[in-house]
């Protein structure tokens, strides 16, 4: 944070992720042991299981290429790697496997899977941001978006105003606070046909960044899917809700909702407005996360997780765990009131 013109809320929210003092930056994010959140991919090894069968299903797709990459974007501790790879799939001799974390503490935790990988693969890669070379492949990202920052607007009785964030000096990220500033007529214009119903007081987000991110992956596939896993809304919807139900934070496993609260120690997360992705980059199919991971056979493994737990449960052993855990994965995976109500959206290039 620094001192002078009120910021942009995109600006801080930047700052508050990745700045020098940023949440990210420090390490901090998703994790079943020590983290603040926890995503599909920690929930355990069943979601990367899946993941791995999309992998090779899309390989498939795309005639076998001998070389085939998957860009797992916004690999946080690199999680979803260590599940994917270890699930062994079709694909891992043409596989090049790119873990792309923007955080260089959290990259520090790829070292042993680029040094030893779980499973085999051609290559093991972990980079800052999406390579600029284009690829045949799969892109996937779980729980990206929403991280992205958002420019903020509110409707007043005087029209539309952008959210800003003041502070009284560079370190009183204590003292925190909003302001409201009239929105040039071009940024009014824009809210006012996304959410023209919004009441006075309601605010929406304007996910740009979100949108160019979308577009710099799909410019990147020559041919392949880019699937994105995450929490949605259409922006009228946001606008008519109370802004803390789709703008909050989480901090050692706990929600919270005021983003200005804990600068830096805590994640700021934001629903994605779907209607202003798609409509930027129209095409995608778009399911709930439930009725995806059904479609890539979860019910299948669930039986075969049921079988395993019945046969050997009297053993305890690893297998029987596992099978056992596998079964209170899906279910959390397809949970209509949580993760699996999340939206699978998958773009397809030729």
């Amino acid at each position: 944070m620094s001192t002078g013109e009120p910021l942009r809320f995109d600006v801080f929210m930047e700052s508050a992720l990745y700045g020098t003092r940023g949440f990210y930056s420090a390490g901090r994010g998703a994790g079943r042991r020590g983290g603040d959140f926890l995503t599909s991919v920690e929930v355990g090894p069943l979601f990367g299981r899946l993941v791995a069968v999309l992998a090779d299903r899309c390989w498939e797709h795309l005639g076998r290429p001998e070389r085939f990459s998957v860009l797992d974007a916004g690999a946080g501790r690199g999680t979803l790697a260590r599940s994917v790879l270890a699930a062994r799939p079709a694909c891992a001799r043409a596989l090049r496997y790119v873990l792309v974390e923007r955080s260089a503490a959290l990259r520090i935790e790829h070292r042993p899977l680029l040094e030893r990988p779980p499973g085999p693969c051609a290559a093991v890669e972990s980079v800052p941001d999406l390579p600029a070379e284009p690829f045949e492949g799969l892109v996937v990202a779980n729980e990206l978006l929403d991280n992205l920052p958002v420019r903020l607007l509110e409707r007043t009785a005087d029209g539309w105003a952008e959210v800003c964030v003041t502070a009284p000096d560079a370190r009183a990220v204590a003292d925190l606070a909003v302001a409201l500033i009239p929105a040039a007529p071009e940024l009014a214009a824009r809210a006012g046909a996304l959410a023209p119903d919004a009441p006075v007081g309601g605010r929406l987000p304007l996910a740009d960044a979100a949108v160019a991110w979308v577009g710099r992956a799909l410019g990147l596939l020559r041919s392949g899917r880019l699937v994105v896993f995450d929490y949605t809304d259409a922006t009228a919807s946001l606008a008519a809700r109370h802004p803390m139900e789709w703008l909050r934070t989480y901090r050692d496993g706990v929600r919270g909702h005021d983003p200005l609260a804990s600068f830096g120690s805590a994640d700021i997360t934001c629903e994605v407005p779907l209607d202003q992705i798609l409509a930027a980059h129209p095409g995608a199919e778009v399911c709930g996360q439930a009725e995806f991971l059904r479609r890539l056979g979860i019910e299948d493994l669930v039986a075969e997780g049921r079988a395993t737990w019945a046969e050997r449960a009297a053993v305890g052993d690893l297998a029987a765990m596992e099978a056992r855990s596998r079964i209170g994965e899906a279910e959390a995976l397809c949970d209509p009131t949580g993760l699996g109500a999340f939206t699978a959206s998958t773009w397809t290039v030729a």
